[in-house]
């Protein structure tokens, strides 16, 4: 196992909690969040044990608890403190009822089967008036009624699963309704008199249950500190601080170090190292937070509300502790090259205290909606609290663009690129939100601004978490399928892939993560929204169950397993071809050109296999297929018969094969070697090295000579003209001598010499060799040429050199011309005279 793997697997814990924690974030980052009903219950773990050694409620006892569960029709949808909270509990019953009766459906349908399976062994009842064994027929009988009281009880349970699930919509419709209600309604606004006058007016009340969650938390940390708890209790704090302080630092050293040393370069162990350090800040804190809770449960008395109030923190402070892990990771100022997002140096270390603020103020704006919770506090403190939150929160994204606006403008100088024109365009929203949140505020829309501030901050957090996530997920496949990783290039020697196949499954992989992981995402989202991570799951798993478009059922589990099998079948089928074209076929009595027919054949056959079982597990059976096949017939008869053609045509080729792949083929002016045969066109490679592509067709309706068809042996023929005078004995012995002394000449035929007979005064003589391929051809003629030649030479027989005629016209006569004048002294020169 390579380092990059070895790593991975190391580092998937970590992935699996920064996914969990974002998941169940959302219970957090919602106003009016509280406990699950089991929370603050110190035998919580010993009924969790109980319960798993019990044995599996009847159906009997199913339809029992469903129908002790309140009716959806008397659901209150009223805005009453603790609606939400008793509707969630409702929804979480009522889910696990459902689980329980799909548990027992899935558990009874295999004991239906052997069931039917053993009276299909019986056979039959006898016929009236036939007799059997008796004890065949008391047996049959016991079965048959074991049958039907089995079939029975999983009808009723696919029945209760019904309900449950009808029920649980109903639920869930109810606390939509209730959640829009609070959303729509309209509160005094905090700039009119009238909402300090209520405050005021609440005021005693709530402080009073304050005094009275605050005594019960005081009296239980008097009872944790008497001395003979008092060692243990501070211990625990020590522990937790240096757990959630020192611990963290020292883990995040150490991971740092076992990433140089166990991954090679690359951006693979930058996304890892921020999964770890995520994941080592919430583990971390989570086991000190929630250590000392268990510390101070197990040595004083708290009540109910003094539980909750503990688990609270516990959970609050791993929330912080995920938000600052993600933001350290992410700036990574104590190694910059490590760093994820493209960001200065100084400008990481200006946002260095980001994450910390982030933190810190999500917690103060998120704990008096816990408090509030706690104390059932009035319904003045409510809105209160609504409005600190939506201000708050408002506060911080503000602070948030700002600051980065102002570190926005130092990016020419720290050569950064120019920001996108959608970054602008989303910071530009998100003002406007803003500015819409205060105004919304300032009319008494508190909860309308409040929850709107609070999905806005949840967004950022989620956006950086799935920023990590996205890019972990593009690093690992790049590592670990590309071909330019380690990995990959194994994966090219092992199963023969294309460098160009391996980074295009790489990239195929990533965009198909990517797809999964911005489907979470939207469930992170979702979470906020007035809803738990129940719910949140509960809506991913009706997901999970289907989508129906049309006809057509689309399955998330389908279509997964629907691709698993088209990668492994093809990955099968890659390694049966190569092991049947190197192994198996080489030792058999097949040319060449006849293995390579049969593995392409069994590889488009393979093929089809593959596409057909990847369809049936996506759920397209045989007669869906021959309806579309029915369906494209008119297409194919009009728009697609060359290419069908093309088709039947190799398969025709492959199958009677009288074109093999090697064979020397004339088509035509064309002439080549056959280099491949596709299922649509065949590859030629002519003599100048290119390659012509000739459809199938061609093949089948015209005319092709096959040199190598039946003998693959090729002739050479040489023929010289030689003078009448020459001893043709003597020249048939040299000839035959220069065939028989050639390496690539074939003992058998033996080269043979013929006379030809006399032309135009010549003798003509005409030698035939022989040579094991045709493409040998002109390489030996060439050969034997230079060699007869010399031979020839030496011996001083020469050839006979050809007549040539030369005709030339004769001259023509010209006229005589008269003789020049002699020379006079007034004319020097002759023929000249002077005037």
């Amino acid at each position: 196992m390579n380092r990059t793997s070895r790593l991975a697997g190391l580092c998937l814990p970590a992935l699996l909690a920064l996914w969990a924690l974002l998941t169940c974030g959302g219970a957090f980052a919602q106003p009016d969040a509280s406990m699950n009903a089991g929370n603050g219950n110190p035998n919580n773990s010993a009924n969790t044990v109980a319960a798993a050694a019990a044995p599996p409620p009847t159906i009997a006892e199913l339809r029992a608890q469903f129908a002790r569960i309140a009716p959806s029709g008397k659901a209150n949808a009223s805005v009453v403190p603790g609606a939400e909270d008793d509707a969630r509990k409702q929804l979480a019953q009522i889910n696990e009822i459902g689980v329980q009766a799909d548990k027992f459906v899935a558990a009874r349908t295999s004991e239906l089967a052997d069931l039917n399976a053993r009276l299909g062994e019986l056979g039959n009842p006898p016929a009236a008036g036939a007799t059997e064994d008796p004890n065949i027929t008391r047996q049959r009988a016991q079965l048959t009624k074991e049958r039907n009281a089995l079939d029975a009880d999983i009808r009723l349970a696919k029945l209760l699963a019904i309900d449950v699930r009808q029920r649980g919509t109903d639920v869930v419709s109810q606390r939509r309704q209730q959640f829009e209600a609070e959303l729509t309604s309209r509160a005094a606004s905090p700039l009119s008199g009238e909402f300090w006058d209520d405050l005021r007016e609440a005021w005693p009340d709530d402080f009073e249950r304050l005094q009275a969650i605050g005594a019960a938390l005081g009296d239980g940390f008097d009872q944790a500190l008497q001395p003979e708890s008092r060692t243990p209790v501070i211990a625990s704090f020590i522990g937790a601080l240096l757990l959630a302080w020192l611990g963290v630092w020292a883990t995040e050293r150490g991971l740092a170090r076992l990433a140089t040393r166990v991954l090679p370069a690359g951006r693979l162990r930058r996304s890892l190292l921020v999964i770890a350090i995520v994941a080592t800040h919430v583990l971390l804190v989570a086991v000190a937070a929630h250590g000392v809770v268990e510390v101070l449960k197990a040595h004083a008395m708290w009540d109910a509300q003094a539980r909750k109030a503990l688990q609270s923190t516990a959970q609050t402070l791993t929330f912080m502790a995920f938000i600052i892990g993600l933001g350290r990771g992410l700036l990574a100022t104590g190694r910059p090259s490590w760093r994820l997002p493209a960001i200065p140096d100084l400008t990481a270390q200006r946002l260095s205290a980001l994450p910390w603020l982030v933190a810190l103020v999500a917690a103060l704006a998120w704990t008096p909606a816990e408090i509030n919770a706690l104390i059932d506090a009035s319904f003045a403190a409510v809105v209160t609290t609504h409005v600190a939150t939506a201000l708050l929160l408002t506060a911080l994204v503000g602070t948030v663009v700002y600051r980065l606006k102002a570190l926005r403008a130092d990016a020419p100088d720290a050569g950064l690129p120019e920001r996108p024109m959608w970054v602008g365009v989303l910071v530009a929203l998100i003002v406007v939100l803003v500015i819409a949140i205060w105004v919304l505020v300032a009319f008494g829309y508190v909860a309308l601004a409040s929850f709107l501030a609070s999905q806005l901050t949840w967004s950022g957090i989620v956006a950086a978490a799935f920023y990590v996530l996205f890019k972990f997920a593009d690093d690992l496949f790049m590592a670990v399928v590309s071909s330019r990783s380690a990995s990959g290039q194994r994966l090219q020697k092992s199963f023969g892939l294309a460098p160009q196949t391996l980074d295009q499954a790489a990239t195929v992989l990533s965009g198909l993560s990517r797809v999964a992981l911005f489907f979470y995402m939207l469930v992170a989202l979702a979470a906020p929204l007035g809803t738990g991570p129940g719910e949140v799951f509960q809506r991913g798993g009706k997901l999970g169950t289907g989508v129906k478009v049309g006809e057509f059922q689309l399955v998330p589990g389908a279509i997964l397993s629907a691709v698993a099998v088209a990668v492994i079948g093809f990955i099968v089928l890659r390694v049966f071809k190569r092991w049947l074209s190197r192994s198996y076929l080489p030792s058999t009595q097949f040319e060449p050109g006849m293995q390579s027919s049969i593995t392409t054949l069994l590889g488009y056959v393979g093929g089809i296999l593959v596409v057909a079982f990847s369809l049936s597990a996506l759920g397209i059976g045989i007669e869906r297929i021959a309806w579309v096949a029915s369906a494209l017939s008119v297409g194919i008869g009009f728009g697609l018969q060359a290419i069908v053609q093309n088709f039947i045509s190799g398969l025709i080729l492959l199958a009677e094969q009288p074109v093999k792949v090697g064979d020397w083929v004339v088509l035509g002016t064309t002439e080549g070697d056959v280099r491949r045969i596709n299922v649509r066109a065949t590859e030629i490679q002519l003599g100048d090295r290119s390659t012509l592509i000739v459809p199938n067709s061609e093949f089948i309706t015209k005319t092709v000579r096959n040199m190598t068809l039946a003998n693959a042996e090729g002739r050479v023929l040489i023929r010289l003209p030689m003078p009448l005078t020459t001893d043709a004995q003597r020249v048939r012995e040299l000839i035959l001598e220069a065939c028989r002394a050639h390496e690539g000449v074939l003992e058998t035929p033996a080269p043979s010499l013929t006379l030809e007979g006399i032309e135009n005064g010549l003798l003509i003589f005409q030698a035939i060799a022989y040579v094991p391929s045709p493409r040998l051809a002109g390489g030996v003629r060439s050969d034997l040429l230079f060699t007869i030649l010399d031979a020839l030479k030496q011996a001083d027989l020469p050839l006979a050199t050809p007549t040539t005629l030369v005709m030339a016209a004769p001259a023509p006569v010209l006229p005589a011309e008269p003789s020049p004048a002699p020379a006079t002294p007034a004319s020097p020169l002759p023929g000249t005279t002077s005037t």
